[in-house]
């Protein structure tokens, strides 16, 4: 399950695309038990890593935004333990957030050098980010800009970088087998997957490109996201509205099924039941190609297409399951410095404020 956004679809300098990924973490902190129940951060809160300015901001899913904390340059990513910690992939470093008391405890610098600490669609730096089941590391995707980047393992009780794992160009999203024993960066602009096997650290790169690679890094029809389907460990990863590739990660191989959003594709999640929420961007050609939405897709390959209005780039879903947050703070023109809250029963959207282009989302 993944919660993470960022980079360009078309040549560099053009385009646009986004986040993030989430995951369990280690044991519960306790340091937040002797606070006030009324300072504590209610559940249901979301989090929103705001790629506009160097924060990360707390919303209520009513109101809006209630506080926000400093966690370094451009945050992108971001994933959530069990215990309440939140780590923020941004341009320079890692950010621990305890989330129930609302403040940054640690950074965690990387060691690839991707450059100078930048903003803007392209900058190097920290793009998607996942938990191991046992919380007992992070894993991070590291963009280098001009050429391929790493994958960074973070070991979340010593709190520091331990091992660095070339992978392909700008890792937009990383995500964790449930048995914790690989972990997936999906490459936007190498039209790729790197596997790693956590044990050994060994990577295998699979082609993902199902219209092919021409227009190299021009090209709009690249990976973006990637969910695990609960079920059998698959990775699923849409495409323009058009085409689900549904690939296994232990042979390589896989299949395509069809999509009917039309649309040009970024965020991905998908449920514990196996519903996939696939975030459409609006058209690469306006002249056949639909407008912005979030399409829901049952296990059994139904799918429901919500309109929105305007780009929106990743998206959580409550814990009861009625409730879609699609974040507006896409990276091409057009983004929006809020959430649209879709009432996936009935269909209904509302707009609430969330701090500065906020990107990678999660639900407290």
């Amino acid at each position: 399950m993944s919660a993470a956004v960022l980079a360009g679809c078309g040549a560099v300098g053009t385009g646009g695309d986004g986040p993030a990924a989430a995951g369990s973490g280690p044991a519960r902190a306790t340091a937040t038990a002797t606070l006030p129940a009324e300072q504590r951060t209610p559940e249901g809160t979301l989090l929103v890593a705001d790629f506009g300015s160097d924060t990360v901001t707390f919303v209520d899913p009513e109101r809006g935004p209630v506080e926000s904390v400093k966690v370094g340059t451009a945050p992108y990513g971001l994933t959530v333990g069990e215990d309440g910690r939140a780590w923020v992939a941004t341009a320079d470093a890692v950010a621990v957030v305890d989330t129930r008391t609302r403040e940054r405890v640690d950074t965690i610098p990387y060691e690839t050098d991707s450059g100078p600490a930048t903003t803007g669609e392209y900058r190097g730096g920290g793009m998607g980010i996942a938990l191991a089941p046992d919380g007992e590391h992070a894993y991070v995707g590291v963009n280098v800009p001009g050429g391929n980047g790493t994958l960074e393992v973070i070991d979340t009780g010593r709190r520091e970088v331990t091992d660095t794992v070339p992978v392909g160009r700008r890792p937009f999203d990383v995500d964790v087998s449930k048995d914790g024993r690989e972990v997936y960066a999906t490459n936007h602009d190498s039209f790729d997957v790197t596997v790693v096997r956590a044990d050994s650290l060994k990577p295998r790169r699979i082609e993902v490109a199902p219209y092919g690679t021409e227009g190299g890094l021009g090209s709009w029809l690249k990976p973006h996201y990637a969910a695990v389907r609960p079920s059998d460990g698959k990775l699923l990863l849409p495409f323009e509205g058009e085409k689900l590739v549904v690939l296994d990660p232990r042979t390589g191989e896989s299949d395509i099924e069809k999509m009917t959003a039309n649309t040009h594709q970024h965020g991905a999640r998908i449920t514990g039941d196996g519903t996939l929420f696939a975030v459409g961007t609006g058209p690469i050609d306006p002249s056949s190609d639909e407008g912005p939405s979030l399409t829901m897709r049952t296990k059994d390959g139904k799918e429901k297409v919500f309109p929105l209005d305007g780009p929106h780039e990743d998206v959580a879903v409550s814990e009861d399951g009625g409730t879609a947050y699609v974040t507006g703070g896409f990276t091409r023109d057009g983004f929006w410095n809020g959430i649209t809250v879709v009432d996936l029963e009935s269909g209904d959207t509302r707009r609430l404020p969330a701090g500065e282009r906020p990107l990678g989302v999660a639900v407290l």
